[in-house]
Parts: structure tokens; C-alpha cells; sequence
């Protein structure tokens, strides 16, 4: 009896393990950094990395794109300044929605989105 309780005791401990490795896989943020280039800029603080939402009329060169799940803009400002970009053009992707919202200026989750991109420029 002994060595039946010893197995069904290992089991279950291992059960667990298992469904905290998956549950702790599932909520982990997925982040994807390319770096373009090989000339390497000195680090600047966020303050000094633009946040723009769309090209900026200024000649640039795009030297980085960072692409992440549950992140601000705020992180791929950080992000951008840690590589001494001069600014970095963020889009946000995804959300919820329902079906009866098809329009974007009817949903009323306009707010959210489930991914962030951001391309890290430096001006010529």
C-alpha cells in the first residue's frame, strides 16, 4: 500500500509542476528585437527618444524594430533610448472586439490592443 501512496504523491506533485509550467508559459510576454546596422550609438535617457505615432517628415534610418506582447510605449521607449535612438514610431495592434463593432469608431475597447511594435529611428 505503502508504494501505491509513495506514486500517486510523486504524480500529483508532478501534475502540479506541470499545470504551473504551462499556466507561467501562457502569461509570459513574447518580445522579438531586430537590430539593423552595425554601428553601435551611445545610450540616451527616455526623456530624450521621441514618441512619435506615425513617420516623421525628417529624413531617418530605421535602426531597430522591437515588436512585444503586453508592453507600453513607455518600454519600447526605454527600449530605443538603451540603443540611443533619436526617436521611435510605436503602432499598436490588436484588441478586443465583438462582432457587432466592426467599425473602429464604434468599439468601445479603441483603447486596448494586444500588440505593440515600435521602430527605433535615428535622424540623418
Amino acid at each position: 500500500m505503502t508504494d501505491r501512496r509513495t506514486f500517486l504523491v510523486r504524480t500529483g506533485a508532478a501534475g502540479a509542476a506541470l499545470i504551473c509550467v504551462l499556466v507561467l508559459a501562457a502569461c509570459a510576454t513574447d518580445v522579438a528585437n531586430r537590430y539593423y546596422g552595425t554601428e553601435k550609438y551611445p545610450p540616451k535617457t527616455p526623456a530624450e527618444v521621441e514618441l512619435l505615432w506615425q513617420s516623421p517628415k525628417k529624413t531617418y534610418v530605421v535602426i531597430a524594430d522591437f515588436q512585444s506582447r503586453g508592453e507600453s510605449p513607455e518600454a519600447i521607449r526605454k527600449k530605443a533610448a538603451e540603443i540611443g535612438a533619436d526617436a521611435v514610431i510605436v503602432s499598436t495592434l490588436g484588441g478586443s472586439y465583438s462582432r457587432s463593432e466592426e467599425w473602429a469608431g464604434m468599439d468601445r475597447n479603441a483603447t486596448t490592443y494586444s500588440r505593440i511594435t515600435g521602430t527605433a529611428i535615428k535622424y540623418k
